[in-house]
């Protein structure tokens, strides 16, 4: 889960990380109010999850209550594209906050090494600019330092890290703190990770995190009460995944027009795998997991096929722990519950799939059809989908 700007501030304060002074606002007159609240100059940011909201016109300074206005009217509700063509994402709130006085920027990051199975820190004095363009043009400006997760980053190894980094010597022991805190924040909030460009040090020779760029492991949102209440009140959430999320199901989704069903995320994967082989787009990864009754199989279809994009769904299911003849009955119910419009292809393989068929088949579902074999199911999914284009 990506946090907002904001929020990943919010979080930074939290755990002691200096931050300029701001408020969030959804409307122009919140935003005018922050604004006079905090005082002038201010910067109005839109708050997207992309980068280059400044070169899109996004972020803006206000001199006064005017400017205010005039900004937070023409960014709130504006459309902002990435660098590389993402989105458009729909600005709906701004962050306003007190305009800096800027003498350094530096990079700062804890990222989530996985092959090193270790948080990695990473600290450049060229910040301002992507990692990839820091590593690029001057390979040795970008320090590393892999943590050990039980020991944890004492402030001398964060001192040596900024050392290395060149960071100016009257702020070594402040930037040291500050990745200390940020590595605190990193494994307190189960984050992978938090990026922080620029950390910047002001003319009065304070270190402050203008920007903060926060992945949060989803997995681990029951922890975090609070940082699960945004993604809750996030407009742009995916429909099907707030319904799937409710319902206690694993869905991500995609951006083709067949809809996916398997129990297992590597069946679901390999079924992803074969679809797109087929020459199909899928619509969804949807795992109803490895012991799916009846009434998951009912949640998962009407989360499916709530989806407008979807023209066929394909249920591949191997009963091991799942019991066939639970996912029949639920894809029975699911008949008589949601009006269901597009062809379903089901291949049931494992435990009481005999049973299962056979259920299917007493049930003469229409728009149903029953396939051996994985490779099968995709080559007719794909063709049915097609039909329908």
């Amino acid at each position: 889960m990506d946090l907002l700007e904001y929020q990943g501030k919010q979080l930074f304060a939290r755990s002691g990380v200096a931050v300029p002074e701001g408020g969030a606002a959804a409307d122009v007159d919140a935003a005018v109010a922050v604004a006079e609240r905090i005082g002038y100059p201010c910067v109005i940011k839109a708050q997207v999850q992309i980068g280059g909201r400044g070169k899109a016109g996004g972020i803006k300074v206000a001199k006064d209550s005017d400017e205010a206005r005039a900004h937070a009217g023409s960014i709130i509700g504006m459309d902002i594209r990435g660098p590389r063509g993402e989105g458009p994402f729909k600005v709906h709130e701004v962050w306003v906050e007190v305009a800096s006085e800027i003498d350094a920027e530096y990079y700062a990051s804890v990222i989530l090494d996985r092959s090193a199975k270790k948080p990695l820190l990473m600290l450049s004095r060229m910040g301002g600019m992507n990692v990839e363009e820091i590593a690029e043009t001057d390979p040795d400006a970008l320090v590393r330092l892999h943590v050990m997760p039980s020991a944890g980053l004492s402030i001398d190894d964060a001192r040596r890290l900024a050392v290395d980094a060149q960071i100016d010597e009257d702020v070594v022991e402040a930037v040291a703190e500050t990745m200390v805190k940020l590595y605190g924040a990193f494994g307190a909030n189960d984050a992978t990770l938090i990026e922080v460009n620029p950390l910047i040090v002001t003319t009065a020779r304070d270190v402050v995190a203008l920007d903060a760029k926060v992945t949060i492991d989803g997995s681990a949102l029951f922890r975090h009460e609070q940082l699960a209440e945004a993604v809750d009140d996030d407009p742009d959430q995916d429909p099907q995944e707030r319904m799937a999320k409710e319902r206690g199901l694993t869905y991500v989704a995609l951006d083709g027009d067949i809809g996916i069903l398997g129990n297992g995320a590597g069946l679901c994967m390999s079924t992803l795998d074969v679809v797109a082989n087929a020459g199909g787009r899928p619509a969804n990864f949807l795992d109803a997991g490895g012991g799916s009754k009846a009434e998951a199989i009912v949640d998962a279809l009407e989360v499916i096929t709530s989806n407008a994009r979807v023209k066929a769904v394909l249920f591949n299911i191997f009963g091991g722990i799942t019991r066939c003849d639970e996912v029949a009955k639920g894809i029975i119910e699911a008949f008589e519950r949601v009006e269901i419009e597009v062809p379903l292809v089901v291949r049931l393989d494992g435990t009481n799939s005999e049973e299962g068929l056979g259920l299917l088949a007493e049930a003469g579902l229409p728009n149903l059809s029953v396939e051996k074999t994985m490779l099968g199911a995709a080559e007719a999914v794909v063709e049915l989908a097609a039909g329908r284009a």
